[in-house]
């Protein structure tokens, strides 16, 4: 890469290395794809806060949050291509065993579940409703533990399971999965003693947040979608999949300010106040950011695949996500003009 080439993206490095002072983290990596080729690979730091702790190199697996969410949207996407979920505007209780339909679950469907529209919220073990299904946007948790609870039961394969055979198998990704035993590889996620919001996990079915992945096969995981499913000339992953995983789904909002969303990935179609891909960032784009920082953000418009990421957990004092994710959008956007 030239010296001219390696100056254009300054500003997404200064982009990064910004967000790395501000959050409590000790590792950082980015790396850019544009046109199937790699322009930027730089990582900073160490895998923890401890006494000649490893580097931060092109095999560190971050824990990935709720990028994990790309996944399980896949995983939906391909029982709804398959025919196991015929429609994804039906009812969630046509997809759940008996023993696990309530009432509050009336009117809500997969694709709310999907869109973060459904507004169930699970308040002491209880699940109850905080809006009417369609009706708004809130980022809660249940559907994500509802969505694995459709997959297992409508296709009875686990969502690790489908990923495995659909996607890491014949890409060959050895360094991306559900995890519940670590080497030297993976990257300590550094955050306060006793977090609400964390949970460590033995489960490795897809449905927990026990997700890591190096860098460069979260890249390759953005690249497949950019690249509709052909991976060096061989359509290895169905493209119908991956369309209908980052098309926008989301039902007509009143409010025109709300996220928008495909099938968990958050999509790029009007412009949304709320949105958390940059101003500057073209119409259908499609991105994932996770609560360690960890962002995949895919530009089909400029060819593009982005990643950064962190070992954080949440948000330090004066720290704005939301404002902090679109500024890495807009970097990025900036470097290519």
């Amino acid at each position: 890469m030239s010296l001219l080439s390696r100056n254009n993206f300054l500003i997404v490095r200064n982009s990064v290395k910004k967000s790395f002072k501000k959050l409590d983290c000790t590792g950082a990596a980015l790396m850019i794809l544009h046109n199937n080729e790699l322009v930027v690979e730089e990582y900073w730091g160490t895998h923890s806060k401890q006494e000649n702790a490893r580097l931060i190199q092109a095999d560190s697996k971050f824990h990935l949050a709720s990028c994990r969410k790309s996944y399980i949207g896949f995983a939906v996407a391909y029982a709804a291509h398959h025919g196991y979920i015929q429609s994804i505007d039906e009812e969630i209780t046509c997809y759940l065993p008996t023993s696990q339909q309530k009432a509050v679950f009336e009117g809500t469907t997969i694709r709310h579940l999907l869109t973060h529209s459904h507004g169930l919220i699970q308040r002491n073990n209880q699940i109850d409703r905080e809006f009417p299904a369609g009706t708004g946007w809130a980022y809660r948790g249940i559907n994500i533990e509802l969505l694995s609870k459709i997959v297992n039961y409508t296709t009875g394969k686990t969502i690790a399971a489908i990923v495995n055979d659909e996607v890491f198998r014949p890409l060959n990704l050895t360094e991306t999965n559900w995890y519940n035993q670590f080497d030297n590889t993976f990257v300590e996620v550094i955050r306060k003693p006793k977090d609400k919001n964390w949970s460590a996990n033995e489960h490795i079915d897809g449905s927990k947040m026990n997700m890591y992945a190096s860098v460069r096969e979260l890249a390759t995981w953005g690249q497949l979608h950019l690249n509709k499913g052909v991976v060096k000339g061989k359509q290895l992953v169905n493209p119908n999949i991956l369309e209908l995983a980052t098309s926008l789904q989301s039902p007509r909002f009143k409010n025109q300010d709300f996220p928008q969303n495909g099938f968990l990935w958050f999509v790029k179609d009007s412009s949304a106040k709320h949105s958390e891909i940059g101003p500057l960032v073209p119409k259908g784009a499609f991105q994932i950011l996770g609560y360690t920082g960890v962002t995949l953000l895919v530009i089909p418009e400029k060819k593009i695949v982005a990643v950064r990421a962190f070992n954080s957990f949440g948000s330090p004092e004066g720290y704005h996500y939301l404002e902090d994710v679109r500024d890495f959008g807009n970097a990025i956007m900036q470097s290519f003009n």
